[in-house]
C-alpha cells in the first residue's frame, strides 16, 4: 500500500522542479499530496510578504516559475497554521520543502523539517572535515545563515531559480574549492546543479533533496 505523504513548499504548490526527483530517489512507494504557503495569493498579496527591515530572509518559487524574496515572521505564521491543518488529515508523514530555520512545530504526525534533517546529516558525514562549504539562493542570506553546530563553515550563493544558472553555481562552486566538503543548502538545488557545483569545485557535494529523500525511506519503507 502505498504511503500517504503531505509535501509542504513554502512557495506556490505543485512543486514540479522538486518532487519528481524526490520520488525517483526514495524506493516506498507514495501517495503524495501537496500545499504551498503562497497558494491562493495574487501577486499584491505576495508582494506584501516581502522581508521588512531587520527581517530575514526566504527564497522560494511560484507556480509558473518566477523566483520570489519572501520574509520569515510572515511565512512561518502561515507555515504553522498550514501544517497544524494537515496534521488532522491522517497522513503518514509530512514533509516541509524548505531548509530555513523556523520555530518549534508541535505535530502527531512524523514530520521531516529539512534544516535538522540536512545539518545532522551533514554533521555525520563531514566527520573531521575543517570547513564546510554551504551554498545558499541569495548573498544576503549569507550573514543569516544559521551555522551547523560544531563545523566552521564558509557560504556562496547561487540561486537555483535564475532561467540559466549554470554560471552562477560555477563561480560559487569555485569559491567554495577551498573547503572539504560543500551543501548545496537549499530544496530548489537539482542533481544537474550539483554536477555543475562539484565540477568546479573538484569537492564532494551534497544536495538537500536528496537527503531529504534518504530520510523518507529511513521513516517509511
Amino acid at each position: 500500500m502505498p504511503q500517504h505523504v503531505a509535501f509542504v513548499t513554502i512557495g506556490q504548490s505543485p512543486r514540479s522542479d522538486v518532487l519528481p526527483d524526490i520520488i525517483a530517489q526514495t524506493r516506498t512507494s507514495l501517495e503524495v499530496t501537496e500545499r504551498g504557503a503562497l497558494d491562493g495569493l495574487d501577486d499584491p498579496a505576495i508582494a506584501a510578504l516581502a522581508p521588512r527591515s531587520g527581517e530575514e530572509r526566504l527564497v522560494s518559487r511560484l507556480r509558473d516559475g518566477r523566483e520570489v524574496l519572501l520574509g520569515k515572521p510572515a511565512i512561518d505564521r502561515r507555515l504553522h497554521a498550514i501544517l497544524a491543518e494537515l496534521d488532522a488529515g491522517g497522513f503518514d508523514l509530512l514533509v516541509l520543502l524548505c531548509t530555513g530555520q523556523f520555530t518549534r512545530f508541535s505535530l502527531r504526525t512524523p514530520f521531516i523539517e529539512p534544516q535538522h534533517t540536512v545539518d545532522h546529516f551533514v554533521q555525520g558525514l563531514a566527520y573531521g572535515a575543517d570547513r564546510i562549504g554551504i551554498l545558499l539562493p541569495n548573498a544576503a542570506q549569507i550573514d543569516e545563515f544559521h551555522g551547523i553546530p560544531g563545523v566552521v563553515t564558509k557560504a556562496a550563493s547561487a540561486s537555483p531559480y535564475l532561467p540559466d544558472p549554470e554560471a552562477a553555481l560555477q563561480k560559487a562552486g569555485a569559491a567554495l574549492a577551498d573547503t572539504d566538503i560543500i551543501v548545496m543548502h537549499c530544496i530548489g538545488y537539482s542533481e544537474a546543479m550539483r554536477q555543475v557545483v562539484k565540477q568546479a569545485s573538484s569537492r564532494p557535494v551534497l544536495l538537500s533533496r536528496r537527503l531529504v529523500a534518504h530520510a523518507i525511506d529511513l521513516l517509511l519503507s
